[in-house]
């Protein structure tokens, strides 16, 4: 929503695009069939397509919209993530805009209780979080996609239904100049929380909502705080309440406050309600200069997911699959991790370098994750919302004890997003050998800086990685015997070694470690070893490597034999 007499794409500060509408070849009576289709072009479905080109193989997305999605919406982007941008060649576009930050601060009656921060060093490239409203998020990935000949962009194309059978999937698509089909191998469902292709398969998300609702408000002000994440409990402008408060680019800064329990939802998101409210909060921010009014919305938090994420040859990622309170950041950053995971299988199955069941893997591997999510997120949500008299009891107690111990104050975290651990997987093996550090079986790869400007994840490939320790940089000799066979399997398999004296070149980078920094964050010696995912989750480690158990490790990774 916006302030009365301003269109919906009438910003202070985002210039909205529009994405006319082109006539695809089906109108025109062609027979086409893509291989794979994406239904909405949000930030997820944009970086399934990018992580699809990746791989060579092309898709074709579509979209309802004529522009990105209004509002502020998903605004914190973790290193996680950043590193998935990264490899789909965004990041800079991002990190160039965006405003990173380390550390939050939580309050107790307008006092100060806690302060976090999360791990920060010169050895990332990242901050842990950066705060980018979601139309530059959609914007730059969408400009991505339009410089991709895989990636075929139908705006104002509307889904109004699927079926699919052993061969493919059909979609029904509604277009300003007609109706028509569209068919595709597989089938990817991107469209949100209200997903029609979820609602044609007849499928529902299970789980919880809370009672809780949330109004987001973005405003624009001058402000030289600094971008931290700041949450208030029992203000003295919201006494009942609870207050989150962001700084985002553009001078525009994020609120999101809770409606009491008796809140009327449809009148606090009247517009003279909302500027009363956002007035009462900058005052208590202690800003006192002009501020205006850009956009508000109105949440509430719910962990709902699938009970399974694939559906014969429809896969769902982000909230079409499962909706989880933004309390710790978790619902972009999850989706993405979700269009990542389903991107690679679903290229190895389609280049015959893996089975179909590669993608039975989708489900355990994220919906896993999903309920790591719900685990960590609910606490939060909990908190931050108390669900009964009983829970807002204890919560408020644990505030109340934080303002003079500090050891209460732990309570008061947000628990932040992490990468989810793939442990459980089936095609992850469970270590062998002993390792005193390192990222265990499942986990994503730890980046480390090597030079000015160049970490470790800069040089993995886009298939599968074998990330050797060596002294010399030498391969072992019956693995330089066997890579044509690994190379059979997965021809994007690369070999990077990290070496403690200067070395030739060999199949693959060879990366100086002459302090054995990386050996010792890798709990390494000369000889091990690390398989890696092409979304740099670890499939297995071995201290010694042993080629024929490498092998073994890539069938497993790409769904058995």
């Amino acid at each position: 929503m916006r302030p009365a007499g301003r269109a919906e794409t009438d910003s202070l500060y985002f210039d909205y695009p529009h994405f006319p509408f082109v006539r695809p070849p089906e109108l025109n009576g062609q027979t086409l069939r893509h291989r794979v289709a994406i239904v909405g072009a949000g930030p997820v479905g944009v970086t399934a397509a990018l992580e699809l080109a990746r791989h060579g193989i092309e898709s074709v997305v579509l979209d309802d919209k004529a522009t990105v999605n209004d509002g502020s919406r998903a605004i914190c982007i973790s290193r996680h993530s950043l590193e998935i941008l990264q490899q789909l060649g965004v990041d800079e576009r991002f990190t160039a805009k965006g405003l990173g930050w380390t550390r939050g601060r939580t309050y107790f009656r307008d006092r100060e209780i806690y302060r976090f921060e999360m791990p920060h060093s010169d050895q990332e490239r990242f901050y842990p979080m950066v705060n980018l409203q979601q139309q530059y998020i959609e914007q730059f990935l969408i400009d991505k996609a339009e410089e991709s000949d895989l990636v075929e962009l139908r705006w104002q194309s509307a889904v109004t239904g699927v079926s699919q059978d052993d061969r493919g999937v059909t979609l029904e698509v509604t277009t300003p100049e007609g109706d028509y089909r569209l068919e595709a191998d597989y089938l990817l469902a991107a469209d949100g929380a209200r997903s029609v292709v979820r609602k044609a398969f007849g499928l529902s998300l299970h789980g919880e909502a809370y009672e809780g609702r949330y109004v987001i408000a973005d405003v624009r002000m001058k402000s030289d705080f600094p971008t931290e994440r700041r949450a208030f409990f029992h203000s003295s402008a919201l006494p009942d309440s609870t207050l989150l408060v962001h700084k985002q680019p553009d001078d525009i800064w994020r609120i999101d406050y809770q409606l009491g329990p008796d809140e009327d939802p449809e009148q606090a998101v009247e517009e003279a309600n909302i500027r009363e409210r956002v007035a009462t909060i900058i005052a208590m921010l202690g800003e006192e200069g002009d501020w205006e009014l850009e956009w508000w919305s109105l949440y509430k938090a719910h962990t709902l997911a699938l009970d399974d994420y694939r559906h014969g040859r429809v896969l769902f990622i982000g909230d079409s699959a499962h909706l989880v309170p933004i309390f710790g950041v978790r619902g972009l950053n999850n989706g993405l991790a979700d269009a990542v995971n389903a991107g690679w299988k679903l290229a190895r199955v389609l280049q015959g370098q893996a089975p179909d069941w590669l993608l039975d893997s989708y489900t355990p591997e994220r919906r896993g994750a999903t309920l790591d999510v719900f685990a960590n997120a609910g606490r939060s949500t909990r908190f931050m919302t108390p669900p009964s008299r009983g829970y807002r009891l204890m919560r408020d107690a644990a505030l109340s004890l934080a303002v003079h111990h500090d050891y209460a104050s732990s309570f008061a975290d947000p628990r932040q997003v992490t990468p989810y651990t793939y442990a459980e997987s089936p095609l992850t093996l469970a270590d062998s050998d002993t390792f005193a550090a390192g990222p265990v079986p499942g986990a994503p790869l730890i980046n480390r800086r090597l030079g000015e400007d160049d970490l470790l994840l800069d040089h993995l490939g886009t298939g599968f990685t074998l990330l050797l320790f060596s002294e010399d940089g030498r391969l072992p000799d019956d693995l330089d015997e066997r890579l044509m066979d690994l190379r059979a399997r997965d021809p994007e398999f690369t070999v990077v070694t990290l070496s403690r004296q200067a070395a030739e070149e060999g199949p693959g980078p060879i990366l100086p470690d002459p302090d054995g920094d990386h050996f010792a964050a890798y709990g390494a010696t000369n000889g091990t070893a690390y398989l890696v995912r092409p979304d740099r989750h670890v499939v297995a480690r071995f201290k010694t490597l042993d080629p024929a158990a490498l092998e073994a490790a890539l069938v497993t990774a790409l769904g058995g034999e």
